[in-house]
């Protein structure tokens, strides 16, 4: 098979496209035929060495969807033939509160699906929602999965409820917004691009404001209010003003912290409100299919903003890195 293989680090240019061989399969396993995968952040920081246990050599890519080729001897309810969408998340456990120390996600140190064929255990093999497409069903399971746990498993989102999205430019954002808009919730967002705050007002944010403003917080908060819920993917010093605009009894989900540690936390400001801060990551099993039980539910489609092919890998992760898509990347596996 033609795969996308990395061996040492040094950023997108390091990835080699190759001939590999596919390994035997093992009884709870099942091989599937690549159809479309999808590009994560996570994949392009891989290249350059930024992500714990790194283990080269890999195929990169997490997110997959394609056509069961063969199944394990101790394998059921999986038919060759079928058309699934791969659960990124490998060994997260039996406690749905949160992942066991094997827990691990695939393309890195398991090889992934950057390739024509992958091979992944048959508890995270999935049947592919009828209303997606390969390229939509693929840009859907690792940002898809975190976006759902963030919002609904911790943050419990209500219908009516006031919810701000900062940096609506990433993938998981743009699945909290989509979802969040789904259920009834009034959504804002922040971004340091116009044509994206103007973008996620066209998917059914109620308003936004560009946080290179130096009022940014002040301008939010006579736009919205306070708000219910806060999902955040971003950290850094803006995380005081995400506080400062949460509503009393209100709480925040955080996913992630791009912009670094939050300085100068001023703890009074969160107990005197009475508020919830809460951490997440990916998502286990159950929340995996909630997700697609949602998706299915109100017929969403993932956001695509460009395809590539499986020999132009090196060109998507550079094009990820410029930061400027607005939906996710896809790779098209011929």
């Amino acid at each position: 098979m033609k795969a996308a293989t990395l061996y040492e680090t040094g950023g997108p240019e390091k990835v080699i496209i190759e001939e590999k061989s596919i390994r035997d399969l093992k009884d709870n396993e099942v091989l599937i035929k690549v159809k479309s995968a999808a590009l994560n952040r996570r994949d392009l920081f891989i290249t350059y060495g930024l992500y714990p246990g790194m283990k080269l050599p890999c195929i990169l890519g997490a997110d997959g969807a394609g056509v069961v080729v063969k199944v394990g001897k101790d394998v059921t309810g999986i038919q060759e033939g079928s058309e699934v969408i791969i659960d990124p998340g490998l060994n997260w456990g039996e406690n749905n509160d949160f992942a066991q120390q094997e827990f691990r996600i695939l393309g890195m140190p398991s090889d992934g699906t950057f390739a024509q064929y992958v091979i992944v255990p048959s508890s995270n093999v999935y049947r592919k929602p009828d209303h997606l497409s390969f390229d939509e069903a693929a840009a859907l399971p690792l940002a898809g999965v975190t976006a759902y746990r963030a919002l609904f498993t911790r943050g419990q989102v209500q219908k009516g409820e006031t919810v701000l999205i900062p940096g609506i430019g990433s993938g998981v954002a743009q699945y909290l917004l989509q979802m969040a808009v789904s259920v009834g919730a009034n959504v804002y967002v922040t971004s340091s691009s116009e044509e994206k705050i103007n973008r996620a007002v066209m998917l059914g944010a109620k308003g936004g404001v560009n946080y290179r403003d130096e009022n940014w917080a002040k301008t939010l908060k006579n736009q919205m209010g306070s708000a219910n819920l806060i999902v955040d993917g971003v950290g850094g010093p803006g995380f005081n003003n995400l506080i400062q605009l949460t509503a009393p009894g209100g709480r925040i989900v955080s996913y992630g912290a791009t912009n670094g540690p939050v300085p100068n936390c001023v703890m009074p400001k969160i107990f005197f409100k009475n508020m919830d801060i809460l951490g997440t990551t990916m998502g286990s099993p159950r929340d995996f299919e909630n997700m697609l039980t949602l998706y299915e539910k109100y017929e969403l489609q993932p956001m695509i903003d460009r395809t590539f092919s499986l020999d132009e890998t090196k060109e998507a992760l550079m094009y990820m890195g410029e930061g400027k898509n607005f939906g996710k990347i896809v790779i098209r596996i011929e």
